[in-house]
């Protein structure tokens, strides 16, 4: 659970406003080139570079999130070392169930706020596999997907949810069983109509997932979004 902050690029607002300040773009990058180096080395000193960029991006982490640069570097470093082989974006998925006009979303236990149910994919898992679990993991209803809605950059249209990039499948669902129930992670659990939802948890569930989740109700056929 969880999803990844704007500058220079189209108007303030904009579905394709990059979502991330320079410093955490430069971050990442330098995060992921030293990923490359210390999977692809060929020496130790190979292995020490990599090593010395992530040590880099940690602490360009550290400083600009808690203006202190000792505090979160470790913390950083540790999740870094836990990567393996070339550095990829990880997927979230998310189910679009509608009932009756109105969108089934979650109040999420760690911020309060609410979202269309999902998560992290697993290794291992189809994505439609995935969305089907979560949405009766957190909602307790049972789903069979019908449709993907739109591939998006989790990190240009929400809140980067951590360090890392990622991507975000958003699937329509049917209610097929099961009834509304909480779980460790949700604390409720409701329909709400499109033009009275609640505080968005933006970083899982934002304006544009919504806004395009009504567009393919109006128009069965039309096609996936993305990007």
């Amino acid at each position: 659970m969880n999803d990844p902050p704007a500058e220079n690029g189209p108007e303030k607002g904009s579905d394709r406003t990059p979502a991330d300040p320079r410093w955490l773009a430069w971050a990442r990058e330098i995060q992921s080139l030293g990923q490359i180096v210390r999977t692809f080395a060929r020496n130790e000193y190979d292995t020490a570079n990599g090593e010395r960029l992530e040590e880099i991006a940690a602490e360009i982490f550290g400083t600009m999130v808690d203006g202190d640069p000792t505090t979160l570097p470790g913390q950083m470093l540790e999740k870094f070392r836990d990567q393996q082989g070339y550095p990829t974006p990880r997927i979230d998925v998310r189910g679009a169930i509608v009932r009756d006009g109105e969108i089934l979303l979650v109040q999420e236990a760690q911020d309060r706020r609410w979202c269309m149910p999902g998560g992290w994919a697993d290794v291992g898992e189809y994505p439609s596999t995935q969305v089907v679990r979560e949405c009766e993991e957190e909602s307790g209803y049972e789903v069979k997907p019908t449709k993907v809605i739109g591939v998006y950059d989790a990190n240009r249209s929400g809140r980067p949810l951590e360090f890392f990039h990622a991507y975000k499948i958003v699937f329509r669902c049917e209610i097929i069983g099961g009834e509304s129930r909480t779980s460790h992670e949700t604390l409720d659990v409701r329909f709400f109509p499109f033009d009275d939802l609640p505080p968005l948890s933006s970083n899982r569930t934002n304006e544009r997932h919504l806004a395009d989740i009504q567009a393919h109700l109006a128009d069965p056929g039309r096609m996936a979004e993305f990007d």
